[in-house]
């Protein structure tokens, strides 16, 4: 079924009519709150800025709480409001909402947005809407600011939300239930995918840990500069600006950061992050192989090795220690050379290195490969479910002249 005939489906011949969203309910901008107001108890508290690190679509609970006197002074959260972020240093975190469910009215400050819908309009339904390209459109030429971006509370308003059948709220609202009934269980089913995966990675890092500890004695340790060749002075780095683009992959310290047009190094390689902020938060793999033609700058350090065995079994074991002892600087943390190639290695025969990394390349692919697994299935999910809240939410407007 085309696109257009499954929204011909849904809609049954009605009309869609595209209204400001201050006409579809009433919106509050917030005051006041801080993080350093919250309590361990209290009154229920929203924070802008947990919108887009800490809550997805909807909560019936919050993270945090303030005391019952500053709750006097800050603006309300009734079951059913929806409350939208209006400030963040990028503007795909601008316009984020988040549904409150709970049972007891919360507070919110500052840079959020207290939207009340109407009688035309599922809370539910807004928040998806949200997420819709024809929003961020909207947004967009609304924003302000260049290093913090803000849309005001006021514009808000104006932008435009679609409301099939609106001269029949019942009807209107019928449609909008099933439109949200479809976008939740496409979530729903993300959601346990994404639950899975993380089960997973806890099991994966439990064995590769199990794989790479060996009782005292059990084998010999060695330096990691014993066990691999160096080839840093090989490396050159190229400015942005004199960069020819091509296909050939640049590395940096966590991964390609551009294309070029030729290269230096043609073969299997592991790169060790040199250094970054990664190299503590460890939010990316500090190793990572690569294959074929490629360019490094000099924020990765480039190793060889005689087999696949042990390359990716240094990879793996780097990847699951904790490198702060060899790491040097606070603002900017970085890994020498003298001190990578003094990190110590338990060092077993080839073939049990082999049997490690056989296995964990096993656990490898389905909980890190994009290609294949469970992380290849989400992604696809994830598309999915964009194409069809965009199909779901993308009503023809009316031309205006």
């Amino acid at each position: 079924m085309s696109g257009v005939n499954f929204l011909e489906k849904l809609l049954g011949g009605v009309e869609v009519e595209w209204k400001p969203l201050g006409e579809l309910g009433n919106l509050v901008r917030g005051n006041g709150l801080q993080k350093k107001d919250f309590t361990e108890k209290g009154v229920p508290a929203i924070h802008y800025g947990q919108i887009y690190t800490y809550y997805g679509l909807s909560t019936n609970r919050t993270k945090s709480f303030v005391s019952p006197e500053l709750a006097k002074q800050l603006k309300k959260v009734n079951t059913g409001d929806v409350v939208i972020t209006n400030t963040s240093e990028n503007i795909e975190d601008v316009g984020k909402a988040l549904l409150y469910l709970g049972n007891e009215q919360a507070v919110t400050g500052g840079h959020a947005t207290i939207f009340k819908p109407g009688d035309l309009i599922l809370g539910k339904y807004f928040v998806y809407f949200t997420q819709s390209e024809e929003f961020s459109v909207e947004k967009r030429k609304l924003a302000k600011g260049t290093k913090v971006i803000d849309v005001s509370a006021t514009d808000m308003a104006k932008i435009k939300t679609p409301i099939p059948c609106p001269d029949n709220p019942k009807k209107s609202l019928e449609i909008q239930a099933e439109i949200v009934r479809i976008l939740d269980a496409m979530t729903a089913h993300t959601a346990e995918l994404t639950a899975e995966l993380t089960a997973r990675k806890k099991q994966y890092n439990y064995y590769r840990d199990k794989l790479l500890s060996f009782e005292d004695g059990e084998v010999e340790w060695k330096k990691l500069g014993d066990l691999a060749e160096n080839l840093d002075s090989k490396r050159k780095p190229i400015t942005s600006g004199l960069r020819e683009a091509g296909s050939i992959p640049y590395y940096g310290a966590s991964g390609i950061v551009d294309y070029v047009k030729d290269f230096i190094f043609d073969g299997d390689y592991l790169l060790v992050s040199e250094d970054g902020a990664n190299l503590l938060a460890r939010n990316t793999p500090i190793a990572f192989s690569i294959s074929g033609k490629s360019w490094v700058n000099n924020h990765a350090h480039v190793l060889k090795f005689d087999t696949y065995a042990e390359r990716r079994y240094i990879e793996y074991y780097l990847n699951s220690i904790d490198l702060t002892p060899y790491i040097s600087g606070a603002a900017q943390p970085k890994l020498n050379k003298k001190n990578l190639e003094g990190i110590l290695i338990p060092n077993p025969a080839l073939n049990e290195k082999e049997r490690i990394v056989a296995l964990l390349d096993k656990f490898d692919a389905l909980t890190a490969s994009i290609t294949e697994g469970l992380p290849r299935e989400i992604e696809l999910r994830q598309k999915q479910y964009a194409y069809y809240r965009d199909l779901l939410l993308s009503f023809p407007q009316a031309q205006t002249a």
